[in-house]
């Protein structure tokens, strides 16, 4: 599986707005979290999950999700390419990003706030997880 976009829509009118995903499914969702980096740190990063899938839907603001496909999971290649795409909250759009991939999370504005649900149980958490440094891949700005 590879990464994808799942489209959804806005609709306003007198009484105010309405965002949506409609094709998305939560069958498989175990968990959330809301994700707010500061402004003196930005960028979140490299969360590689095994097991787990990633779904990015931006509440408030935007952000660039970094994400690269790991070929090694003890010592991944420091030539792997980054994908990056961004997401808003004028979007109205989810991020898929499968299990096998590390992810770095760049708030592109103050106060941008990101929805993450995980498709892991949280108990299973620790077979999954592997950080690397911040630096470990280059983000260009």
């Amino acid at each position: 599986m590879i990464p994808k976009i799942i489209n959804g829509g806005i609709f306003s009118d007198h009484r105010g707005t309405i965002s949506f995903v409609n094709d998305f499914s939560f069958k498989d969702i175990e968990r959330f979290y809301i994700i707010s980096n500061s402004d003196e740190n930005p960028i979140r990063a490299w969360q590689g999950h095994k097991l787990d899938a990633k779904n990015f839907y931006c509440l408030n603001g935007s952000f660039k999700i970094h994400f690269v496909q790991i070929d090694n999971w003890d010592n991944p290649s420091k030539d792997l390419i980054i994908e990056t795409i961004i997401i808003s909250a004028n979007d109205s759009k989810i991020l898929h990003i499968p299990a096998g991939y590390a992810n770095a999370v760049e708030s592109l504005e103050s106060n941008s706030k990101l929805i993450s649900f995980s498709t892991l149980p949280l108990s299973n958490v620790e077979d999954d997880d592997v950080r690397y440094a911040s630096d470990y891949w280059k983000i260009n700005a």
